[in-house]
């Protein structure tokens, strides 16, 4: 019986409960935490110690692994896992490109700060060498005015800094 998972080893021998509450803990920290385990339907899920519903990468593993080596429909192979047939083949085309990492949920919305192109960042610069104790919310301001543009005074902070720091 497994006693330790990745990061946490026990002195002692763990309950049953515990085991569970550990690598719940570490799914959730690694981002692969099944946000719905109760409507993964295969047996396999439901008769086996080895295959559990709340890891999610295992999952849909196992349901790509249905449909290529067992040759079941993917609407049969979605259902009894959980997923509608679009999540099916995202999940296909992110395991085809990257394997296994590619099963791995990706954090959605942008990934950087879009909106504060080259232009806007040289005039926040400007009005900073201009007024250097304005505020980011001053400066936000004066992107909308300027701009027509939205811009949270924390992405014009943490922005500034990375340029401070690209500088060093």
């Amino acid at each position: 019986m497994l006693h330790s998972f990745a990061g946490f080893a026990p002195e002692e021998p763990m309950s049953p409960s515990s085991r569970r509450d550990a690598k719940r803990h570490i799914l959730r920290a690694q981002g692969t935490l099944n946000p719905r385990p109760q409507e993964v339907a295969h047996a396999l899920f439901q008769e086996s110690d080895f295959f559990d519903p709340r890891d999610l990468l295992q999952v849909k593993y196992e349901m790509l692994r249905q449909v290529r080596v067992e040759n079941q429909a993917v609407s049969h192979a979605a259902e009894a896992f959980g997923f509608s047939r679009p999540s099916f083949y995202l999940a296909q085309a992110g395991f085809a490109a990257r394997g296994l990492a590619g099963l791995i949920p990706q954090k959605r919305g942008p990934r950087h700060a879009h909106k504060l192109t080259a232009e806007v960042m040289e005039f926040v610069q400007q009005a900073r060498a201009a007024a250097p104790s304005l505020r980011s919310e001053e400066l936000a301001a004066r992107v909308k005015k300027a701009f027509r543009l939205r811009v949270h005074p924390r992405s014009l902070e943490r922005r500034l800094g990375q340029q401070q720091k690209e500088r060093r």
